[in-house]
């Protein structure tokens, strides 16, 4: 495996992913290493390297990825490679997405239903589409609940229509995401979803200092994989079942199953969903918590269509 630019312990798609390659060592006795990218000057040399170890199958995490990706494909078309949250098109690359927004739509839903000021927030670390993905379900979510409700919950730093929003520029930086939250509380945010890596940690921490602000995390749980003293204040998180995902497909390329046909994670098949609410199950009424299990049918069933400029296909 080769991580972005971001690094291992990213609390996000490079931990995930890698927690699937060391499932697949376990279950499926294949042995696993990652080559760790520190630096956007890292990924190319990363790649090559894996592909030179004469490894079987490599995967890449991140549309940073996908040039170098779809060169050592080309060059190595014996070799399996999969690549997360990005589509890259190859006989022997099989791309690994989720339409998070099914799942963010719910977690927008379940914010507005809980927040006290009546405005909640979401900021992405750029702007690309697996982070714009997360943030139209959210603010649909969002609308969805003020249609049903007749209120008006305001979503700050994001407008669907004219996709864009707020950003920090990297996914790093921590003080960047702790800026950015006191900026969007100040406004009078009280629940917030970071699509920004480590620097969501910086929105925990505005969070946990304003004290009346909830987070929803992203990925995989935040009230496991955050420091715990931030339990208090992750609502819930939108989640990616990329551990499953990438275990299941390193497999495959084992016993020679491995097929370039795109995984689509929804929440039908178990791909996306979201986390249970932990410390502040308190704040979410029996009522909204059966309406938020409610779309969530509704969406299975196809009757709520969740639609984004951003959806995989």
């Amino acid at each position: 495996m080769v991580t972005n630019s971001g690094g291992l312990q990213d609390r996000s798609f490079n931990e995930s992913s890698w927690a699937g390659l060391q499932k697949a060592e376990e279950d499926d006795n294949i042995a696993a290493r990652v080559l760790v990218s520190n630096s956007e000057s890292d990924l190319t040399p990363n790649v090559d390297q894996a592909v030179a170890s004469g490894c079987g199958f490599v995967l890449t995490v991140g549309y940073e990825l996908a040039p170098a990706t779809e060169k050592a494909a080309k060059a190595n078309p014996k070799t399996d490679f999969a690549i997360v949250d990005e589509t890259v098109v190859a006989p022997n690359v099989k791309p690994i997405i989720f339409d998070t927004a099914q799942a963010s739509y719910l977690a927008g839903y379940l914010a507005a239903g809980v927040s006290k000021t009546g405005t909640v927030a979401t900021f992405g670390g750029s702007s690309q589409p697996p982070v714009n993905l997360f943030m139209d379900g959210f603010v649909d979510g969002v609308a969805k609940y003020n249609q049903v409700h007749g209120t008006t919950v305001r979503a700050l730093g994001w407008s669907k229509s004219a996709q864009d929003g707020v950003f920090t520029g990297d996914f790093e930086d921590t003080a960047k995401g702790l800026t950015v939250t006191q900026n969007l509380i100040d406004q009078g945010a009280d629940v917030i979803l970071p699509v920004a890596g480590q620097v969501g940690e910086g929105a925990a921490a505005a969070a946990l200092a304003a004290g009346h602000v909830s987070i929803i995390w992203v990925d995989n749980d935040g009230y496991d994989t955050l420091p715990a003293k931030y339990r208090g204040i992750v609502l819930t998180s939108v989640l990616k079942n990329t551990q499953d995902a990438v275990a299941g497909i390193a497999k495959s390329s084992k016993d020679n199953s491995f097929t370039n046909s795109p995984f689509v994670g929804t929440l039908k098949n178990g791909g996306v969903g979201i986390a249970g609410f932990h410390d502040l199950a308190s704040s979410v009424s029996a009522k909204l918590a059966s309406e938020v299990k409610d779309l969530q049918s509704q969406i299975i069933a196809g009757k709520i269509e969740v639609i984004s400029p951003s959806t995989p296909k």
